[in-house]
């Protein structure tokens, strides 16, 4: 790893990265659990093939908001160099918010991949880097350690720098996973398809219904015994407040002409049975949308 604590040597690296296509960032922060966090470094990866640490740069921006300033004007804020990052909203923070450009978060992406392909309860790096990238019991101590003093202790900046090896890792096999998810349907193989489906069909109703059956016994049991979490599950309670009136009553107060109300009601077709011709008087827009279902053929 090569940590830079020069503002001059900083600035010189940020010139040489604004040539760079592809950058893994992360940041630390000082005083992380308080309402002023201050970033403490940047670590940059841009060789992705790297295991080791050994390339990745760490920047030590503690109180350097000019040197912070510079990074997010020639880094973040530049459209050419794609900029990915691990929930990178909270990274945002202090590197450029809004004005960031061509950002990518690996949380997000891992969201958008079914469960079945990604069947992970966490999403943190922590969890995808071991269960997806192979990594053997990453430590996260170091994370909540003091990254306002200084100087940084090796532990500190050993596990500042892998976590951009962790993440270069983790991108890429979200990458496969989230082609994998969205193939092209004209080439989709539909017999594969079906003999998948098929294989896994009964199962799948077995443990559903299973599923479905100990939560309902769970809420129940929860409500005999006074419970509102256990340490999986937990009830909530929510009241649902629904207002009606006589129809009749409604169109009295608009024609007193005491509200102005002026919006259109969808004529279900129970009320489209009660009108009956009266119907052909009204004004009305037709819509017409098409609903495609699927339906499993049952033998007979």
């Amino acid at each position: 790893m090569y940590l830079l604590e020069e503002s001059e040597d900083i600035e010189n690296l940020i010139e040489d990265l604004t040539e760079v296509e592809t950058l893994w960032l992360d940041t630390e922060t000082a005083d992380y659990n308080t309402k002023q966090p201050r970033i403490s470094l940047i670590q940059i990866l841009a060789y992705p093939h790297d295991l080791t640490a050994a390339r990745t740069c760490l920047l030590d921006v503690l109180e350097r908001p000019d040197v912070v300033d510079i990074f997010i004007k020639k880094i973040m804020q530049n459209e050419q160099i794609e900029k990915i990052f691990h929930n990178a909203k909270y990274d945002l923070r202090f590197l450029g918010k809004d004005s960031a450009k061509n950002v990518t978060c690996t949380w997000e992406i891992a969201k958008q991949i079914p469960y079945h392909l990604l069947p992970l309860r966490s999403l943190s790096l922590k969890s995808l880097a071991e269960n997806l990238a192979k990594f053997k019991e990453v430590n996260k101590k170091e994370q909540r350690s003091d990254w306002g003093q200084r100087p940084l202790t090796q532990q500190q900046l050993y596990y500042a720098a892998m976590d951009t090896v962790y993440l270069a890792q983790v991108h890429r096999h979200l990458l496969i996973l989230i082609q994998k998810s969205q193939p092209e349907p004209k080439t989709e193989n539909l017999t594969e398809l079906s003999q998948r489906y098929q294989a896994i069909e009964l199962q799948w109703k077995i443990l559903d219904a299973e599923i479905q059956d100990i939560k309902e016994r769970v809420k129940k049991a929860m409500q005999a015994q006074n419970l509102q979490e256990t340490d999986l599950f937990k009830l909530s309670i929510t009241e649902r407040t629904t207002i009606k009136t006589d129809f009749t009553q409604l169109v009295e107060l608009v024609n007193r002409g005491g509200q102005e109300i002026n919006f259109s009601i969808t004529l279900t077709k129970a009320i489209q049975e009660q009108l009956g011709t009266s119907l052909d008087s009204l004004s009305t827009i037709i819509q017409k949308t098409p609903v495609i279902s699927l339906k499993v053929k049952t033998e007979e």
